[in-house]
């Protein structure tokens, strides 16, 4: 399976015990739906997509912990700290009108009120309060613009586009 037939949702983290769990870090609200599918999908940036079973998933805290087939002590557990997890994009929930998978937004052109283009969208990053939009410019200069609705007025996927309240000069 390609990178491109597989959404990445989380990155696997820190290890948790030595039974070989590892802490999750989703890239989305719903990992404890995760444990629905019958295969998660693994790879290292950059490296090619495998099957994987998943043992176990838990709440533990305010977070999530996972237990992969064939990941059986810490030590095991340790190697994975980094690695992402993805799935099928046709394996996915479709999402409501207001929601979208990071992987629809990288890519998309970013076009503030006044049509100005500030640039691509390169990536996101989660802070905590709210995801936040990295934009590249032509130019390479990078904006980092947060994902709210004062900012995202519209995002049109079919078009490639999202426009913003958002000056060139900031």
């Amino acid at each position: 399976m390609t990178g491109n037939d597989i959404v990445v949702l989380g990155r696997l983290a820190d290890p948790y015990g030595i039974r070989g769990w590892l802490r999750l870090y989703p890239f989305g609200d719903d990992p404890l739906d995760w444990a629905d599918m019958p295969v998660w999908w693994i790879a290292r940036e950059g490296e090619p997509w495998r099957e994987c079973k998943l043992q176990g998933l838990k709440v533990h805290g305010d977070g999530v912990v996972v237990l992969l087939d064939g990941i059986a002590d810490r030590t095991a557990a340790e190697a994975m700290k980094g690695v992402l997890v993805g799935a099928p994009r046709d394996a996915l929930p479709a999402t409501d009108e207001d929601e979208f998978y990071w992987g629809d937004l990288i890519g998309l052109e970013v076009v503030n009120a006044a049509d100005e283009k500030l640039g691509k969208v390169a990536g996101l990053i989660e802070t905590g309060a709210n995801d936040v939009l990295r934009v590249v410019g032509e130019e390479g200069a990078e904006r980092l613009l947060p994902f709210v609705s004062a900012v995202v007025l519209a995002v049109d996927k079919a078009a490639g586009l999202i426009r913003v309240e958002w000056g060139s000069d900031w």
